[in-house]
């Protein structure tokens, strides 16, 4: 694990060695193991099989994929070499936008030049530069959405700022700091009384193993709750806020995020709690307008569903009956009528197309 600044990478490049390393999110959080990616296959089974996972890393991985393609490229066979390693890289996973603008961002670099040397030390750069600017995306995010913390804190003083998050959109999503965990975690070295209900996230539990194992990690009180019961606490008033991350949302408002996270949305409008949704810039669609029709969800191995790791990590348990069939809807999409708002890199605003413009009139 490479630790920078008391926060840890799920992803870095060996300074000895030059090769990409990431965590195995697989093993957390009984385990932590680190896994050197040589290869495009294993960069793209490393993605697919969410070693690594989270829309920013995933766009990282990508990047960082073209690195090693273009490394492992010994006899220099041109363009069309490297674009069907691109192409491939891009189609490990459907939903999450950022591996497309990663992965094409550094393809428009690396095919200025010719000379293979050069493509392999633009492509290192360039995947650097990227990582660094999620970073810095992620600071500024929390430093935007401890304001809304701060404003609630105001008004129970003395009592804990109750948040509730779903799935992990925190250090192992996002490189350092995460997306919805980045107003947490401010609030938390600014002393506020801040306390996350942590969602199991079924059928992998990226809540239970990882954000909880984050949170443990940085000192941040949680507590572990069954993805069932979040509307159970917000009929009773036991959370001031729910901040999600999201592999992919619309400029017209629309996100999609893991699967239940629209059910917690609409148990949030029910009892008037505030909706937010935290995301760097390059997890927008600035191609499609209706999310519900527009994002392709992806569909995974039913098993997963079927089964659940347990400790060590090579135990699995069967759940269900074993001839009943399953199905593994990843993700699903919140319309932006149910959320209050976004927390980006450039500060907070509605979730509608006008207000998004306001802070990104470039992309228009």
């Amino acid at each position: 694990m490479n630790e920078k600044c008391g926060r840890f990478r799920p992803i870095w490049l060996d300074d000895g060695s030059d090769e990409v390393k990431v965590i195995d999110q697989r093993a957390l959080p009984h385990q932590q193991v680190d896994l050197p990616l040589h290869s495009v296959d294993q960069v793209i089974f490393a993605i697919k099989e969410m070693v690594v996972r989270g829309a920013p890393l995933i766009g990282v991985t990508g990047a960082y994929g073209v690195f090693v393609a273009l490394k492992n490229d010994k006899n220099d066979s041109g363009d069309d070499y490297i674009k069907n390693a691109a192409e491939k890289i891009i189609n490990a996973r459907p939903t999450a936008v950022n591996l497309a603008w990663a992965v094409n961002r550094i393809m428009t670099a690396v095919l200025s030049e010719k000379e293979l040397s050069r493509r392999i030390d633009i492509a290192r750069r360039t995947a650097g530069e990227i990582a660094e600017e999620e970073v810095e995306n992620s600071q500024k995010i929390g430093q935007y959405g401890v304001s809304l913390i701060e404003e609630i804190a105001r008004k129970k003083p003395g009592k804990p700022v109750n948040i509730l998050t779903h799935c992990n959109a925190g250090s192992l999503a996002c490189i350092e700091y995460g997306t919805a965990t980045a107003p947490v975690y401010a609030a938390h070295e600014m002393g506020l009384n801040v306390h996350v209900w942590v969602d199991e996230t079924r059928p992998l539990n990226q809540g239970a193993r990882l954000t909880a194992w984050e949170l443990g990690k940085y000192g941040v009180p949680h507590t572990v709750i069954t993805d069932n019961a979040g509307g159970h606490l917000m009929q009773h008033q036991m959370v001031d806020m729910v901040i999600v991350g999201t592999d992919r949302s619309t400029y017209t408002g629309d996100v999609a995020n893991k699967i239940g996270t629209y059910l917690k949305a609409l148990a949030a409008k029910d009892n008037d709690i505030p909706f937010y949704v935290a995301l760097p810039s390059s997890t927008f669609d600035w191609t499609i307008r209706d999310g519900v029709a527009g994002i392709p969800i992806e569909i995974r191995d039913p098993d997963e569903v079927r089964y659940i790791p347990g400790a060590p990590k090579s135990r699995e348990h069967l759940l269900m009956p074993e001839q009943s069939p399953a199905a593994n809807y990843a993700f699903d999409v919140t319309p932006a009528r149910l959320v209050t708002g976004f927390i980006t890199e450039r500060g907070i605003c509605r979730a509608d197309e006008a207000d998004v413009k306001r802070l990104f009139p470039e992309k228009f």
